[in-house]
C-alpha cells in the first residue's frame, strides 16, 4: 500500500488531455490505413502484422502517459510541455505508418523510443518530490521499465538493418505491458484516481467511435435507392449499438469510485479499442467487392465478438457492488455470440440478411446489458 498521498483532489479531464487525445485519431487513421493493401482476396498478411504492432505500440503510449497524468501530474507547464514533445513526435510515427514502412523504420522507432524516454524523464523528476521509499522504488521501477523498452525500440534498428525482420519491436509492447501488470503500477491503488483514469478511457472510446463513424460514411453514397439507404441505416445502426452498449456499461455496470489500480481496466482498453478499429476496417472491406467474401465476414464477426469479450471483462473487477449474478450475464452472452457466428457462416452469401442479423444480434446484446444494469437486484442505488 502506498503511504503518501499525492493530490487526493478529484481530478478532472483537462483540454490540454483532449487535445494529446486528436494526435492519436490521426496515428490510428494511419495505422488502420494499412489494413487496405490486399493480396489474394484479402489484407496482405505482412500488412497486417505491421497493423497490430502498430495499433498496439500507440494504445501503449497512451496509457503509459494517462497513467503517468492520472498519479502524478498536476496539469502544470511542465506536464503540458512533456505532452506536446510527445504530440510533435507523433506525427513522425503516424508518418513512418505505411504500407512501405521499411524505409521509414528508423524514424518511426526513433520517434517511439524518444516518446517512451520522454515519459520515463517525468518519473525520473517526479523522484525527487517524494521521500517515501516505497514511493520511491515504485517511481523507480516506472522509468525503469520505460527505458528498458525504448532501448529494445531503439535496438530494433540495428536489428532490422542485420536480419530485415522487426520481431524485437513485439518483443518491447510485450515487455512493457507484463512488466507494468506485474510490477511497475501493481501497488498504485492508493494513488490512482479512478474516476479520472475510467473517463479519460471513456473519451478514447468516444474518439475511437468517431473513427467508425467516419469509416461507415462509404455506406451512404448519395444514391437514395432502397439497397443503398438499406445498408447505410444498417451500418449507422450497428454503431448505434456498440455505442450504446459501451455506455450502458461505464454509466451503470462500472463502479467508478472503487479504489484500485485500475491495470486490468485499461489492458481490456486496449483490446476494446484494437477491436474497434478491426470493426471500423471490417465495415468497410464489406463495401470492397474485390475482397473474398469469407475472409471479411470472418474478420468482421471475430472482431465484433472480440469487442464484446473485451467489454465484459471490464466488468471482472469493476463491477458495483450492487450488481449480482455478473457471471451469469456473461455465460448468456458467450452463448449469444457462438449462435451469432454460427448463423453469420450460414448465411455469409446474403448480404442483406447477415447485416441484418448482425443489427439484431448487437441489440439483443445491448438489450441483455441493459436489462442486467437496470433490474432491480442487478442496479446499484444511486
Amino acid at each position: 500500500m502506498l503511504k503518501e498521498e499525492i493530490n487526493r483532489k478529484e481530478k478532472k479531464v483537462e483540454y490540454v488531455e483532449l487535445i494529446y487525445d486528436l494526435i492519436f485519431v490521426y496515428v490510428i487513421g494511419r495505422n488502420n490505413s494499412l489494413l487496405h493493401n490486399f493480396a489474394g482476396g484479402f489484407v496482405e498478411f505482412g500488412a497486417f502484422m505491421a497493423y497490430i504492432m502498430t495499433t498496439l505500440a500507440v494504445i501503449q503510449i497512451w496509457n503509459y502517459t494517462t497513467y503517468y497524468i492520472n498519479i502524478y501530474g498536476r496539469h502544470g507547464i511542465r506536464d503540458h510541455v512533456f505532452m506536446f514533445v510527445n504530440m510533435f513526435l507523433l506525427y513522425f510515427v503516424g508518418e513512418g505508418t505505411r504500407i512501405d514502412w521499411q524505409g521509414f523504420h528508423t524514424q518511426y522507432h526513433i520517434a517511439w523510443a524518444l516518446i517512451l524516454i520522454n515519459i520515463g524523464l517525468q518519473y525520473l523528476i517526479e523522484l525527487r518530490n517524494h521521500k517515501e521509499e516505497e514511493n520511491r522504488k515504485q517511481i523507480t521501477k516506472m522509468f525503469m521499465i520505460l527505458f528498458a523498452e525504448a532501448l529494445l525500440v531503439l535496438a530494433d534498428i540495428m536489428a532490422f538493418k542485420m536480419t530485415g525482420t522487426t520481431w524485437l519491436s513485439l518483443i518491447a509492447i510485450i515487455f512493457g505491458m507484463v512488466a507494468v501488470l506485474f510490477g511497475g503500477q501493481r501497488k498504485s491503488a492508493g494513488f490512482v484516481d479512478f474516476t479520472h483514469l475510467s473517463e479519460r478511457a471513456m473519451l478514447y472510446v468516444v474518439f475511437s467511435f468517431g473513427e467508425m463513424i467516419i469509416g461507415i460514411s462509404d455506406y451512404f453514397d448519395g444514391d437514395f435507392s432502397l439497397r443503398s439507404t438499406y445498408f447505410a441505416l444498417m451500418a449507422f445502426l450497428i454503431v448505434v449499438g456498440l455505442f450504446l452498449s459501451y455506455g450502458v456499461f461505464y454509466d451503470h455496470i462500472i463502479d467508478r469510485e472503487m479504489k484500485t489500480n485500475g491495470l486490468k481496466y485499461m489492458l481490456g482498453h486496449i483490446v476494446l479499442i484494437f477491436s474497434m478499429n478491426n470493426i471500423t476496417n471490417g465495415l468497410e472491406f464489406m463495401q470492397q467487392e474485390e475482397l473474398a467474401l469469407l475472409p471479411k465476414i470472418v474478420f468482421l464477426v471475430l472482431s465484433f465478438i472480440l469487442f464484446f469479450i473485451s467489454l465484459f471483462t471490464l466488468g471482472k473487477g469493476y463491477v458495483r457492488t450492487g450488481c449480482r449474478k455478473y457471471d451469469t450475464l456473461c455465460t448468456r452472452a458467450a452463448v449469444l455470440c457462438a449462435v451469432f457466428a454460427s448463423l453469420m457462416f450460414l448465411i455469409r452469401n446474403d448480404m442483406f440478411i447477415n447485416i441484418a442479423a448482425t443489427v439484431l444480434f448487437i441489440f439483443v446484446m445491448f438489450d441483455m446489458i441493459y436489462r442486467y444494469a437496470t433490474m432491480p437486484e442487478g442496479r446499484m442505488s444511486a
